[in-house]
């Protein structure tokens, strides 16, 4: 009886090649994958091919979606920083009082960081040193979200409510909250309580703290 002998690892890559076309779903395909190895290995530790790989391309054909990979960790950051950016538009739009407003801002962006955990290591807690067209996605959007919710918090202190001056409460209610999502999305092992009693009594803690009744 004949034996069939097994396919050499990069004869099963080729063979695991996907076809061309796709583009968008294609395109989303690898910003995905990339956004997972970069995680995972560090964007220095990342390379095109092992991107390609992932998404079952050739190097080649990968080019044809981005030109090098600091183009995809600059569309990851850009499309991470335009979702929360859409999320706060919706709350800042809402007809409510200011210290409402506020609280929402800041569920809002745990919730987003809960929702998109490598999206979030990305852009919060990974600086790309070598990547300077990420960090220009970063530090561009990044900066009007907080202008954005630093108005907010103004608000509150122009309706007399606020305990303190408004950048230093802006940016102890930030570290705050981004605190509380970094921890558990880089310490997942730790025993944490449930992560909405968790949140919510944190807010809670803030709040009491940093408005006047």
């Amino acid at each position: 009886m004949s034996v069939v002998s097994p396919m050499p690892r990069e004869a099963a890559k080729r063979s695991a090649r996907k076809p061309k076309g796709e583009g968008h779903a294609r395109r989303a395909e690898i910003l995905d994958a990339a956004e997972r190895i970069f995680v995972e290995v560090g964007y220095e530790g990342a390379t095109i091919r092992r991107i390609a790989d992932e998404v079952g391309l050739s190097s080649t054909a990968l080019y044809m979606h981005f030109s090098e990979k600091s183009e995809i960790l600059h569309e990851i950051c850009s499309g991470a920083f335009r979702r929360l950016t859409e999320a706060n538009a919706v709350v800042i739009a809402a007809d409510a009082a200011p210290e409402v407003r506020l609280r929402r801002l800041l569920e809002a962006y745990v919730d987003f960081g809960f929702a998109n955990p490598n999206a979030y290591r990305l852009i919060y807690l990974t600086r790309p040193v070598e990547a300077r067209e990420a960090e220009s996605a970063a530090q561009g959007p990044g900066a009007e979200l907080y202008r954005s919710f630093e108005a907010v918090v103004a608000s509150v202190q122009a309706e007399g409510r606020l305990n303190g001056e408004v950048r230093v409460v802006a940016q102890a209610l930030w570290a705050g909250a981004h605190g509380i999502v970094s921890l558990m999305i880089t310490k997942p092992y730790f025993d944490w309580v449930d992560r909405s009693t968790l949140t919510r009594a944190l807010m809670d803690a803030l709040f009491v703290g940093f408005l006047k009744p």
